[in-house]
């Protein structure tokens, strides 16, 4: 049984019981897959048959499961390390439920004993626990049927295709309203709806899944965060370099990338020699390391030289799966903002300490806050995915660890969250929804070395090999972007937006001082635009507004007259009136410096 369960975590299983018998009631032939609790909830998969349910039978199926709730239905535990009785007390408890019993007997064939089963009022289940003492204990009005969705059974495209029945749980009223509330908002702020009407990427079907097309206003921000990182790069000492998009097969063999990620890449491209009838492989990029470990291979290196920092904005693709495919948080095609140090065993403590203190200077750029950090190690099961010996595994691991404590960091520790090649630091954000992403990694790697024979020589004269840190601060260009604009709410900085200023005249007669503000603010490399459409007045402050440009300028006679604008700042409810000059003068130095004036949109929620 599990241990350390929560009492949220309690209630949220229970009511997933609940549920099923709700559904067995008004369904008596439903076949029960699992039901397990899950972030804001639980949901539990069914075989209707011929049956059909919508999300209009929800409301009769809450009331059946608050008619349970009142009777007070103890949770009582079965547990028998016998599998013929454990299939016994099955038969004749839950008759008929095919799948609870081939779940079962894949069990037993595993040796997983013990087997338990709970059992409340008339309906039992096949279950691990654990459960509130009685449903009694279950909030009243703390939970709601949400939403339907498909799943095939034991996750298996194979298996038959269920029914899942989604519900969300808190142990007060106040939680699940809440709840609610955050998700309309986050609704609002989902990166796919602004990214669509803010016309900054695009998806095409004929282009293809997850490959975004970036349009103009997506661009002017890919090129200014990537901009930003370059100039911050060069700071702490990073040289720029750049691979190809393709490569043999014989490369992702010897950096061990190929069977380990190979579920994951395009098919290889076959492509026929000149003198030999015969073919070879070339793949596209998944990632940019073995480029790396290639080109710093290429001459011998001297201590002195160390760390050797390779940076690239490498444009990588990966064939994710159909269904993981999701906006601008998954794609095939991706720029990663990577790099690779070569640094002495000696270097290691240092340079870690270094790559941490530029992170934090980016997070507070972009204003993030709401962020964790995870050391993601090899853990105990699946140790076959993971190359290298146990004695790597232990030196890297007590070295990160290390290093965390000397920073003073506080982080968790994920199992089983290691690359392949070594131990690594992930930094998770959490969104509005509290979903938590992976949107910084720094990895040790005591492998490349091996793979790819890294040599320096030392102080002694004598060859040593170098250790290895891949970093990554800002994810992916496509994942990173698709959480700023769900951050922001899609209100970019004057630095980084699409459209930095517009100038709005009052009437016809103040058009040409417009068009002169954004004229001249374009010799300073500013992105003006002056509204000289035939909208009314206000209408042009309204579309202006929702386009969520920045600064908005407006100018009328007495500006004109004066040379003076008067500032209207999105998100800010005052207004003021500047000279022309001042307006421009703290505007470049608000550019220069890369400073947001206000707080994230989702930070004052």
């Amino acid at each position: 049984m599990k241990e350390n369960i929560t009492p949220l975590y309690r209630v949220r299983h229970s009511l997933a019981h609940v549920l099923a018998q709700a559904v067995l009631k008004k369904f008596p032939g439903a076949q029960l897959g699992f039901g397990p609790p899950v972030d804001h909830g639980f949901y539990y998969d069914f075989d209707f048959g011929g049956q059909k349910i919508t999300d209009a039978d929800f409301e009769e199926l809450q009331t059946l499961m608050r008619a349970i709730i009142k009777e007070n239905q103890p949770f009582e535990r079965f547990e028998t390390s016998d599998g013929q009785e454990a299939l016994a007390y099955l038969e004749a408890n839950m008759p008929g439920q095919t799948f609870k019993k081939q779940a079962l007997e894949t069990l037993i064939s595993k040796g997983a004993a013990p087997f338990s089963f709970y059992k409340n009022g008339p309906f039992v289940d096949l279950c691990e626990g654990g459960h509130v003492a009685h449903t009694g204990e279950l909030p009243f009005t703390g939970f709601k049927l949400d939403t339907l969705a498909g799943a095939y059974w034991l996750g298996s495209e194979k298996n038959p295709q269920l029914t899942r029945i989604y519900g969300l749980a808190f142990e007060q009223k106040e939680g699940l309203t809440e709840f609610l509330k955050r998700r309309e908002l986050a609704e609002k702020f989902d990166h796919k709806v602004l990214g669509k009407e803010l016309e900054l990427f695009y998806f095409s079907d004929v282009v293809g899944k997850g490959l975004p097309l970036w349009m103009p206003n997506g661009t002017v921000i890919r090129d200014e965060i990537e901009k930003y990182a370059k100039e911050t790069e060069f700071r702490y000492g990073y040289q720029r370099v750049v691979t190809p998009h393709v490569t043999t097969k014989k490369l992702f063999l010897q950096s061990q990338h190929l069977p380990a990620y190979q579920d994951s890449m395009f098919p290889p491209l076959r492509v026929s020699t000149d003198e030999e009838n015969e073919a070879e492989e070339y793949y596209l990029k998944p990632m940019n390391c073995p480029f790396h470990h290639t080109m710093y291979g290429a001459r011998p290196r001297s201590y002195r030289e160390l760390p050797v920092r390779f940076a690239e904005y490498g444009t990588c693709y990966r064939y994710e799966k159909s269904g993981e495919v999701s906006g601008l948080l998954r794609v095939r095609c991706l720029t990663m903002n990577d790099a690779h140090i070569y640094v002495a065993p000696s270097q290691f403590e240092e340079e870690f300490k270094r790559i941490v203190s530029m992170y934090m200077e980016m997070y507070k750029t972009f204003k993030l806050s709401n962020y964790s950090f995870r050391l993601s190690l090899r853990g105990e099961e699946n140790k076959e995915k993971y190359k290298g010996s146990p004695e790597m595994w232990e030196k890297a691991e007590s070295l990160l660890r290390k290093v965390m404590d000397d920073l003073g960091l506080e982080y968790f520790v994920g199992e089983g969250e290691a690359a392949f090649y070594g131990p690594k630091i992930d930094i998770q954000f959490r969104n509005l929804m509290g979903r938590e992403e992976t949107v910084s990694t720094i990895q040790a790697d005591f492998l490349a070395e091996k793979n790819f024979n890294l040599r320096f020589i030392n102080e002694q004269g004598e060859e040593e090999a170098p250790i290895v840190i891949h970093r990554a601060p800002l994810s992916t260009h496509e994942r990173f972007i698709s959480y700023l604009i769900e951050y922001y709410g899609g209100a970019f900085p004057t630095w980084c937006s699409p459209t930095q200023v517009c100038v709005i005249p009052v009437n016809e007669e103040c058009e040409g001082y417009a068009q002169e503000i954004a004229q001249m603010l374009g010799t300073h490399f500013v992105r003006a635009t002056a509204d000289l459409s035939s909208n009314s007045f206000n209408k042009k402050i309204r579309t202006n507004t929702v386009k969520k440009i920045p600064n908005l300028l407006i100018v009328g006679k007495n500006e004109a007259e004066n040379r003076t604008v008067t500032l209207r700042r999105y998100g800010f409810e005052q207004q003021e009136t500047l000279s022309l000059e001042d307006f421009t003068a703290n505007l470049l130095r608000e550019i220069k410096d890369r400073t947001m004036l206000r707080e994230p949109m989702t930070a004052l929620i």
